[in-house]
């Protein structure tokens, strides 16, 4: 399928372009849409509507025609010109006339005020049962293009532990690199942190006065400070002389309560150490930590501001030092230096991508809070205001909302570990991994989500993420049953054991429906990977997992029939395929075998 999509994509982009060319108008975009109802067709066409709006207030002239011997033939229209429908009527004359079509559609059909409905050819449909099962792990991907992009993410300061929106952070970044990935990009995972400002200070006397035997509510507490029981583990760990090991850091404590830097220092080893093994628990690894206090230290702070005072894009009021963003789309200009000499949190954020630029990143994405909103238009300004060649708009941004718990019907609201929240391991122990990423992933990240332990713990078919696994092992009870049965030799279950198949007996309406979603795979990659919407892949994952839950409920798999059988273990193969490699980018396992409370969903017996 992916093949002949391609063909007639090509043979409609040609169309377009011809007619637009004859119109005097510019082409729109060939594209292929899914019909909202299934009975309308397999594919859409929208392009005779934008046709039509551009010819609006044009003056009125002829529509090329699609004659036996090519499309260059001009005949007077019978209708308007800006009639959509009779675009679409000169637009399916000309694909009709192209072996492509000729090939891959079955028939051509125009609705409503200029739809064109396409409905596939048998073949066209069965055709990606073979291309899944010869391209395995890599169908749908795109071959590596030698581009370098990062995707920023978590970036959460060592101040306590993971709180469940860094596990939607998590789960978001991790998930689209997996999809970037799938475009060729190579892609770089980084976590930048703050292990010097005011809030690692207020870390370390707070574990300082719990290693003075303070505690919260005592008249000598700090305020502000951190409440939490982690603090109280910390200052233990340091009074004991511990020595923590993070992916980005290592200290041994000194034991002294009077040593300050070295409680501060051990601290935030700890904690990095705490986040290292709530990412592992999570399945996130990270290929570079970023110190923010390192772009002081190593001048890039100082060189940037002195980059954009000689770009002329600063000026001095009341004591401060500004820079000009509304020559750049924000509301007002911004503070770069206050009357104190410290510099505005913008100020590192701009130094720190300009560096992402010049390590070669031409694409960087950053996943952040809606908290983070506001720095947007100022990072942008600050990066183009350096003149450093940056495209504009760069770097990209995904904001997600935070995450709100329940279980037992109740909202949780505080975890005793961290003292004032939910923390991602709290989720992780609560339900499982799987459960936790694919449920973070779920709904658009810019949407409020909640969280239902419950319902993550349900073995039944409202929980999304068994919904999906349960499809998969469902798939390899299957197969495995197929293969124990004798038929077609030793490799009868491998996706080499199904390449002599006999495609053509895939006719039933749930088979047509499954391979339809099957060929929606590339797709829907790319179009997620374009829209920074890795929510999509959890969403085509629910919608293959109800076409092969609707064939399983409709049809026997090992039928007398051998060909036929065989035939029907293909398409299987290639929808358990397809679910692992979609599963695979969420971070979420593919299980071979799982239980549930009631199958009520129960099919017919698969053999006959």
């Amino acid at each position: 399928m992916i093949q002949a999509k391609q063909e007639l994509l090509a043979a409609l982009q040609t169309a377009l372009a011809e007619m637009a060319s004859g119109l005097g108008v510019a082409a729109p975009a060939a594209l292929f849409e899914r019909p909202k109802q299934a009975a309308h067709g397999d594919l859409a066409i929208t392009a005779a509507m934008p046709l039509a709006r551009a010819l609006k207030s044009a003056p009125r002239q002829a529509l090329p025609t699609a004659p036996r011997g090519g499309m260059s033939k001009v005949a007077e229209p019978p209708l308007p010109m800006s009639n959509p429908r009779e675009i679409a009527r000169q637009l399916v004359q000309a694909l009709q006339a192209t072996p492509a079509a000729q090939r891959w559609v079955q028939q051509f059909e125009i609705a409503g005020p200029g739809f064109i409905n396409l409905r596939l050819c048998a073949a066209a449909k069965q055709s990606v049962v073979a291309e899944v099962l010869a391209a395995g792990n890599a169908f749908g991907r795109r071959a590596a293009s030698g581009q370098h992009m990062m995707v920023e993410f978590v970036s959460a300061n060592p101040t306590g532990p993971l709180h469940v929106g860094h596990g939607r952070q998590a789960a978001l970044g991790d998930s689209m690199c997996h999809l970037m990935q799938t475009q060729g990009w190579q892609v770089h995972r980084e976590f930048y942190y703050n292990d010097a400002g005011v809030q690692i200070q207020t870390l370390a006397r707070s574990t300082q006065a719990r290693l003075k035997g303070l505690a919260p509510g005592d008249a000598a507490w700090p305020e502000p400070a951190y409440n939490g029981d982690y603090i109280a583990d910390i200052a233990a760990e340091f009074a004991a002389g511990k020595t923590v090991h993070a992916d980005d850091r290592e200290f041994t404590a000194s034991g002294r309560a009077d040593d300050l830097d070295g409680i501060r220092q051990f601290a935030v080893a700890y904690l990095r150490h705490e986040q290292d093994l709530d990412l592992q628990a999570f399945g996130v690894h990270f290929d570079h930590y970023y110190l923010e206090s390192g772009l002081y230290a190593d001048g890039r702070v100082a060189r940037t501001v002195q980059r954009l005072v000689e770009a002329g894009k600063t000026f001095e009021e009341g004591g401060a030092q500004w820079l000009r963003t509304t020559e750049y789309g924000d509301d007002k200009d911004r503070v770069m230096r206050k009357s104190d000499g410290s510099y505005t949190y913008f100020v590192p954020d701009v130094a720190y991508h300009l560096h992402k630029w010049e390590r070669g990143f031409v694409k960087v994405i950053n996943v952040q809070g809606t908290d983070h909103h506001g720095t947007i238009a100022r990072v942008r300004a600050g990066v183009q205001a350096a003149a450093a060649g940056i495209p504009a708009g760069y770097p990209d941004y995904v904001l997600h909302k935070m995450v709100t718990v329940m279980k037992g019907g109740q909202e949780v609201k505080i975890s005793k570990r961290a003292g004032s929240y939910v923390t991602l391991r709290d989720l992780i122990d609560w339900t499982s991994r799987d459960a936790v990423r694919f449920f973070l992933i779920s709904r658009k990240a810019d949407t409020e989500f909640t969280f239902d332990v419950d319902l993550a713990l349900k073995a039944g078919d409202e929980n999304p993420v068994f919904y999906v696994q349960y499809a998969h092992a469902r798939i390899c009870s299957v197969l495995a049953a197929y293969a124990d049965s004798g038929r077609g030799g030793a490799a009868a279950a491998t996706r080499a054991g199904f390449a002599d198949a006999d495609l053509a007996l895939l006719v039933a309406p749930t088979e047509a429906a499954l391979m339809l979603e099957l060929g929606e795979y590339p797709e829907m990659l790319e179009r997620a990977a374009a829209e920074l919407a890795p929510h999509d892949v959890a969403f085509y994952l629910r919608e293959l997992a109800a076409a092969f839950h609707a064939y399983y409920a409709s049809e026997r798999f090992l039928v007398e029939d051998a060909a036929l059988a065989r035939a029907r273990m293909a398409l299987l193969a290639a929808t358990a395929q397809v679910l692992r490699n979609a599963l695979a980018l969420l971070g979420v396992s593919a299980p071979e075998s799982m239980s549930r409370e009631a199958d009520t969903a129960a099919a017919p017996e698969v053999m006959q």
